[in-house]
């Protein structure tokens, strides 16, 4: 049943109003409410604020490597070491290592462009930072709805977007509404904040809806697949950074891989690999296990435990492929808009920063008694920050890595160390990812190695790991636009390349009367939104499931 049939059936919607909505429970998200919330108490000014989260709890859905640039934090809350933010462990060594097959290179640290430095960041979980940044909203006065999930947006008449609706509970596979039944409850706001995340199904939307991306570059996405470990103790050395460019994959693959120690005889270790490759049989997954088993790094988990696991796309365009942030009746914040740096491999700090820049135009505006209209103060208090300048040194990072591994480290050298950052010239990109995408008959299929189940190991049990779970009586979130294409296309002309790039086997090929047929195991997926990004005919459209549904991840 379409969202017209249920207010028939079930009458009009339950409705909250405030005077800000934010639609994510991320550092984005968070740090906006919390801006919002002390500008009042300084202005003495009433402002009701609340967050949706569709996660189970605030940062269940939240992956990071992760390394903190503590910078925006400091400006948001700076008594948070006295507070219990769990910044868990300084940095005190950076290696940077580019690998072969059987050896790798370790780069003079005096050749390192400043992007690469990590002294005064922090290695921490940042699920479980968000989650301390949600206790602090809590104290602050923030409604914080977690398991709900935003699936609609509420237009005024005057095209504004007037906040969301959340989703249906109690759905079942037939979309027919069950016995749990609960109608989606409408969350009405003078100004909507979307803070989803990289990929975010509202947020694409809006991007169309608004035409935001008309002047900047198509988005750049890289898949991050991470693993956190408990190691030996004689492994283990607290504050050491370590990323890798390389093997396994090849020269004209763009991605890298983290090796963060910290805590108690904990690692963090992942792999990024660009969207944009070209190879349909190329399995990141895979490449991602295989990295493991390196000579330089298979030390490192002898004896270890694998605790947890998960995957989630990253913005990688930067500054070039920054749309338009704001629209009649609200913004986009965070990784929603893609503001994260990929040269640093950083977010999180440009994340918090942009929440406040935007959390300070909002109050501004209804102190003004406006509402339903753009914020412009946004985008002009984001050009005369700090954040600007440094994804503006950063600009053509992805760009030349994109053109292959040689090309792109001596042209980053180049702008980084010789200019600094200060370069009168700007790399662009006018493909988006799927775009890049060619034909199977073009490549070779790639061997990947049998998972020895200690070091490596197969994506069923990795799945298991992530505590991912979906009620399975409910429709499927992964949507294909027309049935015919997986078969008729994607498998036909591209080898199926959606049974490879997934981390999570959420889909697979099997024979029906001796026929091929797509399977989408949706109950698997971790919210990844590699699929909805790489899918050569954007024919699978991810949308968010019944509220509390996904990955639970716990210390990622």
């Amino acid at each position: 049943m379409n969202s017209q049939e249920l207010l028939e059936r079930y009458g009009p919607r339950e409705s909250m109003d405030y005077d800000v909505v934010i639609v994510g429970g991320g550092p984005a998200g968070l740090a906006a409410a919390i801006r919002i919330k002390q500008i009042a108490v300084e202005k003495n000014l009433e402002v009701s604020v609340c967050i949706l989260e569709k996660g189970s709890e605030i940062g269940a859905h939240i992956l990071s490597g992760a390394v903190m640039d503590p910078r925006s934090l400091n400006e948001l809350i700076p008594n948070w070491h006295e507070l219990g933010a769990p910044l868990e462990t300084p940095v005190n060594e950076d290696r940077f290592l580019f690998l072969t097959q059987k050896s790798s290179y370790q780069v003079p640290h005096f050749l390192l462009p400043a992007c690469f430095e990590n002294h005064g960041n922090y290695i921490l979980s940042l699920s479980n930072f968000t989650r301390w940044l949600g206790t602090q909203a809590e104290n602050a006065g923030v409604d914080i709805f977690p398991g709900f999930a935003a699936a609609e947006i509420i237009y005024a008449e005057n095209n504004a977007v007037g906040g969301v609706i959340t989703g249906s509970l109690g759905v079942n596979k037939q979309g027919e509404p069950s016995e749990q039944f609960q109608l989606g409850m409408e969350l009405r706001a003078k100004y909507t904040l979307f803070a989803e995340g990289a990929r975010g199904h509202l947020g694409k939307q809006l991007i169309e809806r608004f035409s935001l991306d008309r002047d900047s570059d198509p988005q750049s996405y890289g898949i991050g697949i991470k693993e956190l470990w408990e190691i030996e103790s004689a492994q283990h050395q607290p504050g050491l950074v370590i990323h890798t460019a390389g093997w396994p994959l090849d020269s004209n693959t763009y991605g890298g891989s983290f090796l963060y120690h910290f805590g108690k005889n904990q690692v963090a270790v992942g792999l990024v690999v660009g969207l944009s490759y070209r190879n349909p049989y190329l399995n990141p997954f895979e490449e991602f296990q295989r990295y493991k088993h390196h000579p330089a790094i298979r030390d490192t988990f002898v004896g270890g435990r694998r605790i947890s696991y998960g995957a989630r796309a990253i913005t990688a365009g930067g500054i070039n492929s920054l749309p338009k942030t704001v629209f009649p009746g609200g913004a986009l914040i965070g990784c929603e808009a893609g503001y994260l740096n990929a040269s640093r491999i950083k977010g999180s700090h440009a994340a918090i920063k942009t929440g406040m820049l935007a959390a300070e135009a909002a109050v501004e505006a209804l102190a003004k008694n406006r509402s339903h209209d753009e914020l412009e103060n946004y985008p002009r208090a984001f050009q005369q920050s700090w954040l600007y300048e440094e994804l503006q040194r950063a600009r053509n990072f992805k760009p030349w890595m994109s053109k292959g591994l040689a090309l792109g480290t001596l042209m980053v050298g180049i702008e980084q160390k010789l200019l600094g950052g200060n370069m009168p010239w700007t790399v662009r990109n006018r493909k988006a990812d799927h775009e890049y995408l060619e034909p199977a008959s073009q490549h070779q299929p790639i061997s990947y190695p049998k998972p020895d189940g200690q070091i490596s190991f197969d994506r069923l049990s990795s799945v298991f790991v992530s505590n991912t779970n979906h009620n399975e009586n409910q429709p499927a979130h992964l949507t294909l636009k027309n049935n015919t294409i997986p078969v008729s296309i994607n498998l036909e002309k591209y080898a199926g390349p959606e049974q490879r790039y997934c981390p999570a086997g959420v889909y697979e090929y099997i024979s029906v009367a001796d026929k091929p047929q797509l399977q989408i195991n949706a109950q698997n997926c971790v919210h990844c939104k590699t699929c909805d990004i790489k899918d050569p005919t954007q024919n699978i459209v991810w949308i968010a499931p019944e509220g509390g549904g996904g990955p639970n991840y716990s210390g990622m």
